[in-house]
């Protein structure tokens, strides 16, 4: 076998094995990042700790999840819209978000301003009135 040869095989090995540590990293990687996003979906925290600010937002009938996000991130009232658009769907308030005015506080979780937004927190309003 000649040197030109063994040195081309060293090559071949040296790029492969170069290409197998790159995909790997990158999968390492890519569940990392997964695993942090899928942790912030339950656990996102507010915005601001203490009073935080208030916000009023308006919500339109014609809004969806991703256009209701939008709209608490260009508030301020939250990070990600995205994130928001996934606890949105996987939260019991998915199909129960109403039209409306709403003053939310930077300070809120986004469930909690979900819950705000929902026909349920409604409910409750109305029967405390009564009382």
């Amino acid at each position: 076998m000649s040197v030109s040869k063994i040195v081309m095989r060293l090559v071949s090995i040296s790029f492969h094995v170069l290409v197998f540590l790159v995909i790997v990293y990158g999968l390492y990687q890519l569940g990392l990042r997964s695993y942090d996003y899928g942790y912030r979906i339950f656990t996102e925290s507010a915005v601001t700790s203490g009073d935080g600010r208030d916000r009023l937002v308006q919500i339109k009938s014609s809004m969806d999840a991703s256009d209701i996000g939008e709209l608490l991130e260009e508030k301020g009232l939250i990070r990600d819209k995205w994130l928001f658009v996934i606890q949105l769907k996987l939260s019991e308030y998915s199909k129960s978000i109403e039209p409306g005015r709403y003053t939310l506080n930077t300070s809120m979780t986004a469930k909690e301003m979900m819950q705000i937004m929902s026909k349920e927190d409604d409910t409750a309003e109305s029967e405390q009135e009564k009382e």
